[in-house]
Parts: C-alpha cells; sequence; structure tokens
C-alpha cells in the first residue's frame, strides 16, 4: 500500500497520470519513457541525477517538455543533475555549469554563461556555432566557425596527445591549451 502511493506520488510528480501504472512499457511514447525513467530515479530520493543523452531521441515539443521538468525538479527539489548530452541548445538551457569533452578529456569548463558567452577552445566554438539559432532575437549571436579540422588520432598520423595543461580565462573559466 505504501510503495503503491508512492509510485503514484512520483508518477504525478513527472506529469503523468497515475493511470499509466497499469500499462505495458511498449504502450508508452517516448516522451513518456523519459518521465517514468526520472520517476523511478526520483525513488531514491538522490542528491544526484545522471542523466545520458535523456532527451536526444524526442521530438521538439517533448524535448522541451521533458527538459522544463528537469528545471523544475532541480529548483523544487533541490536535485542535481549531471546531464550528459551533445546538444549544446539544451546545454545551454538546462546548466549551471558546463564541461565541454573532446577526445575523452573536458577542454573547457566553467559557468554557462561564461562557456556560451565567449568558449575558448576551438572544439566548443565548433558546437556552439552548430547550434541553430531559430530565434530571431538571437540571430546577432551567429559565430563564424573556423572549418580547420581538429587534430585528430583517428585521422592523423603525426597526432600528438594534449599537454593537458589548463589555463584560466575567466572567473572559474578554464580551457585546456
Amino acid at each position: 500500500q505504501q510503495a503503491l502511493a508512492r509510485a503514484h506520488e512520483l508518477i504525478e510528480k513527472v506529469g503523468l497520470n497515475v493511470a499509466v501504472l497499469n500499462r505495458y512499457p511498449h504502450e508508452f511514447s517516448g516522451g513518456q519513457r523519459q518521465r517514468i525513467c526520472i520517476a523511478r530515479a526520483l525513488a531514491m530520493n538522490p542528491k544526484v541525477i545522471i542523466a545520458d543523452e535523456s532527451v536526444s531521441a524526442l521530438d521538439v515539443s517533448v524535448k522541451a517538455q521533458v527538459v522544463n521538468l528537469i528545471i523544475e525538479l532541480q529548483r523544487t527539489m533541490k536535485i542535481a543533475f549531471l546531464f550528459i548530452s551533445h546538444d549544446m541548445a539544451v546545454i545551454e538551457r538546462i546548466s549551471h555549469r558546463v564541461a565541454v569533452m573532446y577526445l575523452g578529456e573536458i577542454v573547457e569548463i566553467g559557468p554557462r554563461q561564461a562557456i556560451f558567452a565567449n568558449p575558448q577552445h576551438p572544439y566548443t566554438q565548433k558546437l556552439i556555432a552548430a547550434i541553430p539559432k531559430t530565434d530571431p532575437s538571437r540571430r546577432h549571436l551567429l559565430r563564424e566557425a573556423n572549418n580547420d579540422e581538429l587534430p585528430s588520432p583517428f585521422r592523423d598520423k603525426d597526432w600528438q596527445p594534449p599537454t593537458r595543461r589548463y589555463e584560466q580565462v575567466g572567473n572559474q573559466h578554464w580551457v585546456m591549451r
């Protein structure tokens, strides 16, 4: 009885009707499945939830709903999310701090505003330049991406691993040089 009451509470918290508890997994949409995964994670009262590409397969409107749910949970439940994604537009919307990885290493880390306003590493610059600018008020933010290829151990036979020297370029903003 207590477990069922908790399940009802969590399902409602993620914006679903408790009637979904009587359905089979194949009967759910992608967005409903993501909400159920979030409810399952919340069941343990975590301080941190790791979400790896949790909205990548969702259509735009459902993605926005799930992102808004995560932001609301951050605010109301004081839960931290380690949000892993290649979608920089979602990262910009959901994150407080951003770490950019290239070839398995963090190449830039800092507050969201610093990373998006002043990206320093070439890979970060390319990622941010690739964000579609659909909002007319943000068209002035268009960035020119350098079309040079970044060094890669898969393509360049003379590639050398980075020296792993980080330089502080702003308040809590670091970049690998």
